[in-house]
């Protein structure tokens, strides 16, 4: 193990707000001088709000439209296009090209692929300077689209040449997109859904369907359909097109179990949920080793589970709570950083530790 110094980047790299990680900042505290942790001092400016720059109003939509069909994947794999891939679909660790063998975990997955997604946008607005004075749910789209094509693909296109002669955009996105859905000549049903998403984004179609969205949400409603305020369909699939339910009763129970999560985020000052498993299909199941009758298979109406943690609070304080108001099944996992919240035929009130 390395002797040298540790960077405080590396520290909040890692930061989930676990126990043991607050400690560690707690003791970290007490040995640096009170007078560098004053709100005076320029690390602090710098830190708090405002001190950032905020962030571009392209970037929230652009990340959800692209983990919703790019899915993640955490060891590296080799794409349809035979390229060496990881995380989000990035191809690049570090500046150099994936692997086979690379693996990283959630948090530098989540930075490849916001680190990709900024790239992307500063070269596309070099590409289409028209659209720096768009609404950022229209490069939103456009970001989507290049991040799957390719930058090059994008300067070499009819859709480019168009918006650049200064035609109705509407009409170029409603016209071009849709062509891109093609995999050696032969469309994709996957590409096709990308493409029909990202001309609803480009022409605010998404922003209207989110606020009219029903109550009931479907298997086939967008990841980016809220459940709750704050808990998206997707987010029980972990944005992977593997893991979308496929009845609706699995979505029902989903968005009951959603709801109590929504209760333990008010309850916990409204920071984060985490969802670190949901739906998991039979094959899935089987692969990560899950017991053959685990509520994560959601097989019956009323059965279904997630496991999860809210971000920056104290995780065996959320499994307390969980224990006293949920009233199925919960499973003690707070020694391994999350807790199991389901319900199992005929919904009885059961307990375990992992």
């Amino acid at each position: 193990m390395s002797k040298g110094p540790v960077r405080f980047s590396d520290l909040f790299r890692y930061w989930r707000g676990e126990p043991h990680q607050m400690a560690a900042v707690e003791l970290l505290g007490r040995e640096i001088p009170l007078e560098l942790l004053s709100r005076d001092q320029e690390w602090f400016k710098v830190w708090s709000q405002s001190g950032r720059t905020p962030e571009p109003d392209w970037l929230a939509p652009a990340l959800a439209i692209i983990r919703e069909f790019e899915g993640c994947r955490l060891e590296a794999y080799l794409c349809p296009a035979d390229v060496w891939t990881i995380g989000w679909g990035s191809t690049r660790i570090d500046g150099r090209p994936v692997k086979q063998g690379d693996a990283i975990d959630q948090t530098a997955a989540d930075e490849l692929l916001q680190n990709e997604v900024e790239h992307v946008a500063r070269e596309l607005l070099k590409l289409l300077p028209p659209a720096s004075s768009w609404a950022g749910h229209r490069v939103a789209a456009l970001i989507s689209w290049a991040f799957n094509v390719g930058l090059g693909a994008v300067a070499g296109s009819t859709l480019r040449e168009r918006i650049l002669s200064q035609e109705n955009p509407n009409v170029v996105i409603r016209e071009e997109l849709p062509r891109w859905d093609k995999a050696s000549g032969k469309p994709l049903e996957g590409l096709t859904r990308r493409r029909a998403a990202e001309v609803r984004l480009f022409v605010g179609q998404a922003a209207v369907e989110a606020q009219q969205q029903p109550a009931r949400l479907g298997p086939d409603s967008p990841f980016i359909a809220r459940l709750t305020p704050n808990i998206t369909l997707g987010e029980f699939a972990l944005n992977q097109e593997a893991r979308r339910f496929v009845h609706q009763h699995q979505v029902d129970t989903a968005a009951e179990l959603a709801a109590f999560m929504e209760r333990v985020r008010r309850n916990f000052g409204g920071k984060p949920v985490i969802i670190t498993s949901g739906y998991r299909p039979a094959a899935i199941n089987r692969s990560v080793g899950g017991a053959s009758s685990s509520e994560h298979l959601y097989d019956a109406p009323g059965v279904g589970a997630v496991d999860f943690y809210i971000k920056g609070a104290d995780i065996n304080a959320v499994q307390a709570f969980c224990d006293k108001y949920w009233p199925c099944s919960v499973g003690y996992g707070a020694a391994k950083g999350f807790v199991h919240l389901g319900s199992r035929k005929g919904r009885p009130r059961v307990r375990w530790d992992y």
